[in-house]
């Protein structure tokens, strides 16, 4: 994006502010020029995001883009008001574990490029706030939520650990962003 948008305004002086997975769609933030200097007031900003998560598989990314680790089909699925339980125990402030494949660094190299190498990722947990979540739907075994979380935050962590309170592991399918701080994607100019 940010070569798009370099090459289309003829200046080399442009940023993002927050990456997206590449399966995701939404919100980015890109700066030109003086604006760059912006970038990280951006990024701790609160984030919304709307995102489908599928119960009974899990990936070694956390997503559909990694390989299935483990499927299960439970006799029955849980309730609506099981699961909508579950997004409440997500509320509020808790240690989050990224995913192996992120881009968090360790001892100077991404997650992703170990995990890629086929080496341990030792990512430590870290403290993350989800402000809000809500149930969109659940059609089993999909569940569409919205999440308004704090920076740093990997939704792709809170599908893996709602699957893992559930019972039944999971993995994120969709995610959107919709908002980053007082932006929004409705406002948004298409590349």
């Amino acid at each position: 994006m940010v070569a798009r948008v370099r090459r289309t305004l003829g200046t080399r002086a442009v940023g993002h502010a927050g990456t997206l997975d590449p399966f995701a769609t939404g919100l980015l933030v890109v700066l030109v020029g003086r604006a760059t200097r912006l970038a990280r007031f951006v990024e701790r900003q609160a984030k919304g995001y709307l995102a489908e998560a599928v119960f009974g598989v899990t990936a070694d990314t956390d997503d559909l883009t990694g390989a299935v680790l483990d499927r299960q089909e439970p006799t029955t699925w849980p309730t609506q008001d099981a699961v909508r339980e579950a997004l409440v125990g997500l509320s509020g402030t808790h240690l989050q574990r990224p995913p192996a494949y992120s881009a968090r660094r360790v001892a100077g190299r991404r997650g992703y490029e170990l995990a890629r190498a086929g080496l341990e990722v030792p990512l430590p947990a870290t403290p993350v706030t989800v402000y809000g979540i809500e149930l969109v739907e659940w059609l089993p075994p999909v569940l569409t939520f919205r999440v308004a979380v704090s920076p740093g935050t990997y939704i792709r962590a809170l599908a893996r650990d709602l699957g893992q309170r559930i019972g039944v592991g999971a993995h994120l399918r969709a995610l959107r962003r919709e908002w980053i701080g007082g932006l929004r994607v409705e406002e948004a100019v298409p590349l």
